[in-house]
């Protein structure tokens, strides 16, 4: 289960030009950073939501799987589908809700940018894209290889 953290809206510590960036890239601006770092706690907060409704549901069909025991077969698959795609679901939500998390405590810490991996830079055009990744495209292709 994902602890709610209150996570700040503001900058953090680290000043914009630290983040690393790729040979031939433009260091980062405060505005970059700042609008990806809006962009994470908007998608927090829709996670958080969602998984909350994704709850309530899940407790609406584990009450209706039990005053539907006089259902036939087609029901009760129809229902067990329903709940299975619901908890995949759930669980999709909270890993994307844990990595939004997990780039924000980057940034405060100065980490944000740099592979979990190699170290080197993960990109800012990547980061921009897909702003919850650790790995720079070789450690990720590497790590799908596997």
């Amino acid at each position: 289960m994902t602890h709610a953290q209150p996570i700040s809206a503001d900058a953090g510590p680290h000043p914009a030009a630290e983040l690393p960036v790729r040979p031939g890239e433009e260091p980062w601006s405060e505005a970059e950073r700042t609008e990806v770092r809006e962009r994470l706690l908007e998608d927090i907060a829709t996670y958080r939501a969602e998984i909350e409704q994704a709850q309530a549901q899940l407790a609406d069909q584990l009450a209706d799987s039990v005053s539907g025991a006089g259902d036939d077969t087609a029901d009760t698959g129809a229902k067990n589908f329903a709940r299975e795609h619901s908890l995949a679901v759930t669980y999709n939500t909270r890993d994307l809700l844990a990595q939004s998390e997990r780039a924000i405590a980057r940034m405060d810490a100065g980490t944000y940018g740099a592979c979990e991996s190699c170290g080197k830079a993960i990109g800012k055009a990547r980061l921009q894209a897909y702003p919850r990744a650790v790995l720079c495209v070789q450690c990720k292709q590497r790590e799908e290889r596997r």
